[in-house]
């Protein structure tokens, strides 16, 4: 195949394949990379061996995979960026796998253990004249054919211009094409990271404010637990809200990711054709797929602070009498109540009353 994603489209020239695997050393060991590949948060790639190395140096009190030992994880910083890397119990275990880099290695070591051109090329001949090689392409119908037929058939009144010349330029616009997707697969995934964190905080957070409405609740009389579940209930309803929304949000972009992937396994396969004729009989529908596919616009993602659960704090240090009102937000009689606090707030001297709050 004379491509890999996201370089140059010829990966049968030298300087290409020089270049491609400059972008495949891996930054410890300065060897190219060694499945399994691993992605840090950062978005940077490491093989898993020497990131593993990096994490042991840095937390040499870490037990190793398959101690007795249960350790709570640990961290180190990225080689390239210097951005701090949190691992949970498993240590560079629960790194994702980089497939789609494990897959290029994989690409450029087929690629530079054949030689160029290994392929001889075979001509497809012309269906009209069938002593004809096809050799020309016409740009009026966009078909490859022949040079009788430019001369005599079908094709006399048309543009045409060599075969070679339309195949490099087709290859090119399919080779930008799959950089696109690539690049844009990549900004896809780093979406999604973010929002399964979005995720796990909007639990956390949920999680920490349903203790402390838990122990401000427990302080109050009995008059409180009916109550106490009603705004429990409500609590949960909006954790739940937000996380279908962020988890389909995810699956929108999971499903986008793909489709897309799919789509470059199959831009990659046509690129291994090596008869120009049958590739330029597929290349235009190729490129008007992955051109159609890079301009796709994925929905939004969740506003600044969407995961924030502030909203549901409440504060116990009301009356007696006004228990039974509490809510996250307060009603029309609440309102008509609060005002009237204010009033006498001040006019009268400060008092217990000035401090009671506009609402829970």
């Amino acid at each position: 195949m004379n491509f890999t994603v996201g370089f140059k489209p010829l990966l049968g020239d030298a300087h290409s394949m020089d270049n491609l695997e400059k972008q495949l050393i891996c930054p410890i060991c300065l060897e190219m990379f060694s499945k399994p590949v691993v992605i840090l948060p950062c978005q940077h790639n490491l093989c898993r061996k020497c990131a593993n190395d990096v994490f042991q140096a840095s937390n040499p009190l870490w037990q190793s995979r398959g101690s007795a030992t249960v350790s709570s994880g640990g961290r180190f910083r990225c080689p390239s960026c210097r951005h701090e890397v949190v691992l949970d119990r498993h240590g560079v275990y629960g790194l994702q796998r980089n497939l789609l880099v494990e897959n290029i290695i994989d690409i450029y070591k087929q690629e530079s253990s054949r030689p160029l051109h290994s392929k001889a090329e075979q001509h497809l001949m012309c269906e009209e004249h069938e002593e004809e090689k096809i050799n020309i392409y016409c740009l009026s119908c966009e078909v490859p054919t022949c040079s009788l037929c430019k001369v005599f058939g079908a094709h006399k009144d048309c543009e045409v211009a060599p075969l070679p010349t339309i195949y490099k330029r087709q290859k090119s616009e399919l080779s930008d094409g799959i950089a696109m997707l690539v690049a844009g697969n990549d900004r896809v995934q780093a979406v999604i990271t973010q929002m399964e964190e979005v995720c796990q905080t909007i639990e956390d957070n949920s999680r920490r404010q349903k203790q402390l409405l838990n122990q401000r609740f427990e302080s109050l009389c009995a008059v409180l637990e009916e109550r106490k579940g009603e705004l429990l209930q409500a609590l949960a309803r909006e954790q739940e809200e937000k996380l279908l929304r962020v988890r389909g949000l995810i699956r929108q972009y999971g499903d986008h990711l793909e489709a897309s992937s799919k789509l470059v396994e199959s831009a990659i396969q046509s690129m291994e054709e090596p008869q120009m004729a049958l590739y330029l009989q597929q290349a235009k529908e190729l490129i008007n797929k992955v051109g159609a596919m890079s301009k796709v616009e994925l929905a939004g993602r969740p506003e600044p602070g969407y995961e924030s659960m502030e909203q549901f704090t409440v504060s116990v240090e009301h009356v007696a009498e006004m228990l039974r009102t509490i809510d996250f937000q307060p009603g029309a009689s609440g309102e008509e109540e609060d005002e009237e606090v204010a009033l006498d707030g001040d006019e009268g001297t400060a008092g217990p009353e000035e401090e009671r709050p506009d609402g829970p």
